[in-house]
């Protein structure tokens, strides 16, 4: 008991009981795809989804992309202007359609997807009214991930490109009512607005959403009278108040309308069918009122159109005259304006391609980007859009659960 215990010497360092230095977490990889641009066959398309700049800018991230050779030529986009920025430019469409991720103006031909090495992601234009269930059961069977323009949404819960697009045809379809007022075209030989001492041109358009309200603002700009019908009170009421203009709006009622349109110059119809039932605002009877040679375009073509005198036209005959008015009834007035429209769906579609290469998988991009979910229709050859299911009677799972409980 009464020796002196002697104390070890410990080194402290030998124990790991110093703190180590704490390991950095790693980030992950950027995913690199290779992205496919088919050039686009539709006679009443000239657009194309990715810009040169858009395609430096995914190159310049580890992605590689392949565009089909003059796929952009009609909107004024060269091969060379493709190449610049890194783009391979080939005539093989088998090669195009074997990319990782095929990105589209249009929807893809039932020979295209039979092309499809299968296990890819689709990016493109759904247009689900003229869509068939062969196309839906050929991306299932080649297990296809899919994503539709139309359905995309943003963190506003606003659908961009459908904006965008609307915006532009809403634009455009006041300057296409004003070429076929003039002479050139056989019309009224009238500008649309007015000078000093002339009654201004009677604009009227149907529908107070985005097409109609950038068809008003046009009108507006112009010097035209305008009046605007929708059937939704609030629609209305925002669109008035965005204006210091006057403009005269008034809630959907056929007797109305039919007084309206008899002294009207020029009738758009700027109608969005989204679950909605399709429905003819303006009859053939009010159309037999109007002025000769008036003039009526028809934005809601795309989706059977809001005036029931329209039928389908195309870019290179565009009008016809029933009743002594002119008709313009082209689906896809953007692609009227296919460098602009080009733009605008680049500058939507390139970081959302860009977000899915980040989260290295596609159904990382689709947990970690919420906002994006509902614009998938397919997912791995799984359809995950109920209403495309009932109208095709075929099979579908739960969206959320799909992604939240496997």
């Amino acid at each position: 008991m009464g020796g002196t215990k002697t104390l070890k010497k410990v080194n402290i360092s030998k124990t790991g009981l110093l703190p180590k230095e704490e390991k950095l977490e790693q980030k992950q990889k950027q995913k690199k795809y290779k992205i496919g641009i088919p050039k686009e066959i539709h006679n009443n398309e000239s657009r194309v989804p990715l810009t040169p700049f858009a395609v430096d800018l995914l190159v310049k991230n580890g992605h590689k992309v392949i565009i089909q050779s003059n796929a952009g030529s009609s909107a004024n986009f060269s091969n060379e202007d493709y190449k610049k920025y890194g783009a391979e430019i080939t005539k093989s469409l088998d090669d195009i359609l074997k990319a990782d991720i095929i990105v589209k103006i249009m929807p893809l031909t039932i020979n295209e997807i039979k092309k499809l090495r299968g296990n890819q992601i689709l990016i493109s234009n759904l247009h689900l009214a003229n869509s068939t269930k062969e196309y839906f059961d050929l991306l299932i069977k080649k297990q296809i991930t899919a994503i539709a323009y139309e359905y995309i949404k943003d963190t506003n819960n606003c659908f961009p490109i459908v904006r965008s697009m609307s915006d532009i045809a809403g634009r455009t379809s006041v300057l296409i009512a004003a070429e076929y007022l003039s002479n050139v075209h056989n019309g009224k030989g009238e500008m649309l607005g007015g000078i000093t001492g002339i009654n201004p041109t009677e604009v009227i358009i149907i529908g107070a959403g985005t097409a109609g309200a950038s068809a008003t603002r046009t009108a507006l700009g112009l010097g035209a009278f305008v009046k605007v019908f929708d059937i939704s009170i609030n629609k209305l009421n925002r669109l008035k108040n965005s204006f210091s203009q006057q403009v005269f709006t008034a809630l959907y009622q056929p007797r109305v309308l039919e007084l309206a349109i008899k002294t009207a110059d020029v009738v758009i119809g700027a109608v969005k069918y989204i679950d909605e039932k399709h429905q003819f605002f303006v009859t053939e009877e009010m159309i037999k009122k109007m002025k000769k040679n008036s003039v009526v375009v028809d934005i809601s073509i795309d989706q059977g159109g809001c005036i029931e005198t329209s039928k389908l036209t195309t870019h290179s005959n565009p009008v016809f005259v029933k009743h002594d008015v002119i008709h313009y009834c082209v689906p896809n007035i953007p692609a009227r304006v296919a460098r602009t429209a080009t733009y605008a769906i680049s500058n939507i579609i390139t970081p959302f391609i860009l977000q899915i290469g980040y989260n290295q998988d596609i159904r990382t991009f689709a947990k970690e980007n919420i906002d994006y979910l509902k614009s998938f229709y397919l997912y791995k050859g799984t359809l995950i859009n109920k209403f495309i299911a009932e109208k095709f009677n075929l099979d579908y799972k739960d969206l959320e659960l799909l992604f939240f409980v496997m």
